[in-house]
């Protein structure tokens, strides 16, 4: 028999109910005395988790989710929850098999199947503690030892077939493992100088090789160490972009709001609050829910006091206890900065007065290709949008021979997006760094240079070069953009590409001052998006230093 339907608006069908009850029943609570257990209760925020994580198809019946992303603050409970699952994947029946005669979801154990392995993984072996001990914990603690013959030893938990074990990056025999289910702990940390990403890229495949799935549980991670928790998001983003085929990624990551204020105690509680959720031991429970929940333990006021004590690092509380995602060591911007300074309410309408930047690419000989961007920016407000961003996808179609076909911009999409922006609105200036666009850069010139107000030069009226011997003049655009966006004196449009490139932009030192670039030659993050928007806003500030903009605000009575 097919689903039933939905029952109610958004309704998937999924297994999570099941394994909820599952969980309840036969998992005792990690933490308590072994001489007085309590069931193991799911929070809300958990049980919401689980429902997607568990979700079948509504034809078929199997499971839609392969690989799951858990992103909380440390003390969140992510490892005992998780240890949770990998019980369930051991013992339940969490094997999606369709639907019963009134067209609920049901599913098998593994262990109808094939010899069920489940493993607990992390590049040390103090780290798989992390999820191991409270592992033990619930299994000796609840009946399910005894329900589901389970022999639960320190090092490891026999099951009647299969078994449950701790494993790390320095394992030998972690290639061809097929496990059914594998927690990834703290894969913020996990590198390639750590074995991280083998151990994680092994996991994945032994898992996509029988149908199983696993799930990461880091904290926030920093931009630029590519580490595999932030592997893992930039891939979920890709999909959402539409820049990837992927399928059955689930990322479920939350921190505080980028405006949270360090210095402000009130602020910082309602930033942990948000953050910790469910867990959070504040009086009047967490802010996630109408009414909102009843407290959990994590100490937001101790949490707090971690933040006046000055031999802490701020990046290091804000990754740790607020899990903002922020920046690498010599990154241009933080991530809570370019959050911040976003505002989707704005709309910018047909026949604004506006102003554009350009950077551009052409293909490369080895690594990604750059990207290609076309920003505006409004006169009235600098309000930064997005007019086009166009990037290698991370997955090139394959040719007849079998070889990745070699991706090139599409120059004709971008003309016409240029074209589009000069037919839609009032544009008054627009720079443009010509490398390797130098004949379509002269062509622009030709085409739009007279009706444009605001000229690079007398001669080159959109030509702006971002290298070459012009360094004192990019120092200076980028510390105005900088300091534009830091103070909150512009706003930008938080879409994914310009907010990838502006977090991927790294400062570099030269004779003239502090300029941006990737963070190595070959890096496939890119800072094109970032280019174009410095472009619009310095051409932005030349319109008003020349009365511009003054000339709008008559035109319009004084409303801005």
């Amino acid at each position: 028999m097919p689903w039933r339907g939905p029952q109610e608006e958004g309704e998937r069908p999924t297994l999570g109910w099941y394994v909820l009850d599952w969980m309840m029943q036969n998992l005792a609570q990690p933490g308590r005395d072994v001489d007085d257990p309590a069931p193991f209760l799911p929070t809300q925020e958990q049980a919401d988790f689980l429902l997607k994580y568990y979700e079948v198809d509504p034809v078929t019946g199997r499971r839609v989710i392969h690989r799951g992303l858990l992103s909380r603050p440390r003390g969140w409970g992510k490892s005992p929850f998780v240890a949770a699952i990998a019980l369930a994947e051991a013992c339940a029946d969490v094997v999606g098999s369709g639907f019963d005669a009134y067209g609920e979801p049901v599913g098998r154990p593994w262990h109808s199947i094939r010899t069920p392995l489940v493993r607990i993984a992390a590049v040390t072996e103090a780290q798989t503690d992390n999820t191991w001990l409270p592992l033990l914990e619930m299994a000796r603690g609840g009946s399910v030892a005894a329900d589901y013959g389970l022999e639960v030893l320190d090092t490891v938990i026999y099951l009647p077939r299969g078994e449950i074990s701790p494993i790390t990056s320095s394992a030998t025999s972690t290639k061809g493992d097929p496990a059914c289910f594998a927690s990834l702990d703290q894969t913020e940390t996990w590198t390639a100088a750590n074995g991280g990403v083998r151990l994680a890229k092994t996991m994945r495949m032994n898992a996509a090789k029988l149908g199983g799935s696993l799930i990461e549980t880091p904290n926030a991670y920093t931009p630029g160490d590519e580490s595999v928790a932030e592997t893992s998001a930039a891939a979920y983003q890709a999909i959402i972009d539409g820049r990837s085929r992927a399928r059955g990624i689930l990322v479920d990551h939350r921190e505080a709001p980028p405006e949270t204020d360090l210095t402000d105690e009130q602020s910082l509680v309602e930033g942990l609050r948000y953050a910790y959720g469910d867990s959070s031991d504040h009086p009047g429970g967490c802010v996630l829910h109408d009414p909102p929940c009843a407290p959990g333990w994590s100490p937001i006021e101790r949490l707090t006091s971690e933040f006046w004590d000055t031999s802490n690092e701020p990046q290091d509380l804000r990754g740790d206890l607020l899990n903002q995602v922020t920046h690498a060591a010599d990154a241009w911007l933080s991530e809570p900065e370019v959050r911040a300074s976003s505002d989707l309410g704005r709309e910018v309408k047909p026949g604004d007065r506006i102003v554009l930047g350009f950077d551009g690419s052409r293909k490369r000989s080895r690594g990604v290709t750059d990207a290609t961007a076309l920003i505006g920016c409004r006169l009235s407000d600098g309000h930064v949008f997005t007019l086009g961003v166009w990037e290698q996808p991370d997955r090139l179609p394959v040719g007849p021979d079998g070889k990745p076909v070699e991706w090139q911009v599409p120059v004709v999409e971008v003309l016409a997006a240029v074209h589009e922006a000069f037919a839609t609105y009032d544009v008054v200036g627009f720079y443009a760094d010509p490398a390797k666009w130098e004949s379509h850069v002269a062509d622009w010139e030709a085409a739009y240079g007279k009706r444009l107000q605001v000229q690079a030069t007398r001669n080159h009226p959109i030509e702006w070069w971002m290298t070459g011997g012009r360094s004192t003049l990019i120092v200076r655009a980028l510390e105005k953009f900088h300091t534009a966006l830091v103070e909150g004196e512009l706003t930008h449009d938080g879409s994914s590409a310009l907010v990838r490139h502006l977090c991927n932009a790294r400062r570099r030192t030269s004779r003239s001052g502090l300029q941006i670039g990737k963070a190595h030659p070959d890096s496939p993050h890119k800072i094109d998006a970032a280019v174009a928007a410095v472009l619009a806003w310095q051409c932005r500030l030349d319109a008003i230093a020349k009365g511009i903009a003054a000339e709008e605000e008559e035109m319009f009575g004084g409303s801005f």
